[in-house]
């Protein structure tokens, strides 16, 4: 159960005390306070995690600081899809708006190898006017003998490059809790120059003491991959985990299923559940074609398999994309087979464009009616 508190309702006040002392008669619910930034104010919520089911709402609607009650019968009590006239879906970072209407590419290197690869690539993204990349510090391989990153030694000159090329955003991965306090601390020094959102990858899907130490931050949002082995269910709820620490700031992404039923393909290609997760939850989605794909092969028409991939999730509705680029693919130390170069990233971005208007024009056609018209005739 949800309690949406008035606007008006100081928190400190009588009335908010009032509807804490009538919750203490009901031992066994734990009741947390919860603010959301909304459109237009400060949205504060009572959180009742328990069995609600005796907790008589007509009685808490009443109470003068209770805006509405809400009973949530679904299990994504944070993340769920809500009273969403107070809370819109998504958030805004760093000037760019994260909803289930927007699309937002983010090419780069999986992880970043040298300076000079990294200033290629903000330099050519900043004049096809792209605002947002991915670009890792850290990385995890399946052999350890294989290249993971520089770590917190390269952030500096990453976040200083950024800040030269109009860079806002970079997706960057993070396998523990102090990551994340390396990459505050260069930004910071930095002085800000750039954002960063937070990745999850599929490796740390149920790392649970991660989801938390990210959900318990506001400051950058996070990016989650869904488990390559994890059912949607399974990785959704640990989307709830990040945001019961107090950070919905989300944005979940796709990025194939591992299953030896993929072949030639690295996994099964799952962005027909862009609209699945969309219905299910206030979450923006992002898809990844190249780690789903794992390769640049092309059909007969010339048409990559990650334009493709790409085009199934951009048809469906997707929100961001995810799509690694380097300027030297042969010489990338890690990823590169997949790796597009930056002529390949221009007609990947052209052929999303296509994609996104179609989709445009089939969601105008069905908001107007003309599905059931044309059906008719």
């Amino acid at each position: 159960m949800i309690i949406i508190l008035k606007a008006d309702t100081n928190v400190q006040g009588p009335e908010y005390e009032k509807i804490n002392t009538y919750l203490k008669q009901f031992p066994d619910i734990n009741v947390k306070l919860v603010e959301l930034q909304g459109e237009t104010r400060t949205v504060r919520e009572v959180h009742l995690i328990g069995p609600t089911h005796n907790v008589p709402e007509e009685v808490l609607t009443s109470m003068t600081g209770v805006e509405r009650v809400i009973r949530i019968s679904s299990k994504y009590r944070q993340i769920g899809r809500y009273d969403l006239r107070l809370v819109p879906v998504g958030f805004t970072y760093q000037g760019i708006k994260f909803n289930q209407e927007t699309l937002h590419i983010f090419p780069g290197p999986c992880a970043v190898d040298t300076l000079e690869h990294a200033e290629e690539t903000f330099k050519f993204l900043q004049g096809l006017g792209i605002v947002t990349t991915r670009m890792g510090a850290y990385k995890p391989r399946t052999s350890p003998y294989d290249f993971q990153g520089h770590g917190a030694n390269c952030l500096p000159w990453v976040f200083d490059l950024a800040g030269k090329y109009g860079i806002k955003i970079i997706a960057m991965e993070v396998l523990r809790e102090q990551h994340i306090d390396e990459i505050k601390e260069a930004l910071e020094a930095a002085g800000n120059p750039t954002g960063v959102m937070l990745q999850i990858g599929t490796r740390n899907a149920q790392n649970f003491e991660l989801l938390k130490a990210v959900g318990s931050q506001n400051e950058l949002p996070v990016l989650y991959k869904r488990g390559m082995g994890l059912t949607l269910e399974e990785s959704l709820n640990a989307c709830e985990y990040i945001a019961s620490g107090g950070n919905r700031q989300i944005v979940f992404c796709l990025r194939g299923v591992k299953s030896q039923l993929g072949a030639p393909h690295r996994n099964i290609v799952d962005f027909i559940h862009v609209p699945v997760v969309q219905r299910l939850t206030r979450l923006p989605v992002c898809i990844d074609p190249s780690h789903s794909v794992g390769s640049k092969e092309h059909g007969p028409d010339g048409l990559f398999d990650i334009f493709n991939a790409a085009a199934q999730g951009v048809i469906s509705g997707a929100n961001m994309i995810l799509v690694e680029c380097h300027p030297e693919p042969e010489t990338a130390l890690c990823d590169g087979p997949q790796s597009l170069t930056f002529p390949e990233l221009e007609q990947f971005i052209n052929d999303v464009s296509i994609v996104r208007e179609a989709y445009e024009k089939r969601v105008n056609v069905y908001s107007q009616g003309m599905f059931k018209k044309m059906t008719k005739t």
